[in-house]
């Protein structure tokens, strides 16, 4: 028993001398300038193809709209190939609009690697300028007092790559 005492209070200097660190991601992908910009670059890069999405979306329901208040008062010809029509402008619509979401998260994730990348880089500046042993990025819970995420997104933004 005499042995365990000093070894546990060893243990627990080593534990508070220990200086450790968190990142919240979620913060970085919002606050960081590069991901402000980047934000900004994919919503005018995708503007155009989601108005032109909205502008077929609007023509898909004012064609559902027509059928459903005149269909039984068209001539069954007529009424199938508004059907026709109607059927064609939808599978159109969810492909397109699959495709938009398909490139979209594509460039999400080319954009969120590179923030991650320059973001890497400044947490171990960061880590090797003011000595950290350890710091963590996504976990369940942490004391704010470790939340060291407003120094990396300074650091971001203090960098020549900001812009």
């Amino acid at each position: 028993m005499a042995l365990l005492v000093p070894l546990s209070a060893s243990c627990a200097l080593a534990v508070e001398s220990l200086k450790v660190g968190y990142v919240n991601t979620q913060r970085l992908f919002r606050d960081a300038p590069a991901a402000v910009r980047a934000a900004k670059k994919i919503e005018q890069e995708f503007s155009k193809r989601d108005q032109d999405l909205q502008r077929l979306a609007k023509q898909v329901q004012a064609l559902q709209e027509t059928l459903e208040k005149n269909g039984l008062t068209m001539v069954e010809s007529e009424r199938r190939a508004k059907e026709k029509d109607l059927g064609e402008l939808s599978r159109e619509f969810q492909r397109k609009q699959r495709e938009f979401r398909e490139d979209l998260n594509l460039r999400q994730n080319e954009e969120n690697a590179a923030i991650i990348e320059k973001a890497n880089k400044a947490i171990k500046q960061l880590a090797e300028s003011e000595k950290y042993d350890l710091i963590v990025q996504d976990v369940v819970w942490v004391s704010p007092r470790l939340d060291i995420t407003d120094k990396v997104v300074k650091a971001l933004s203090d960098s020549k790559d900001a812009k």
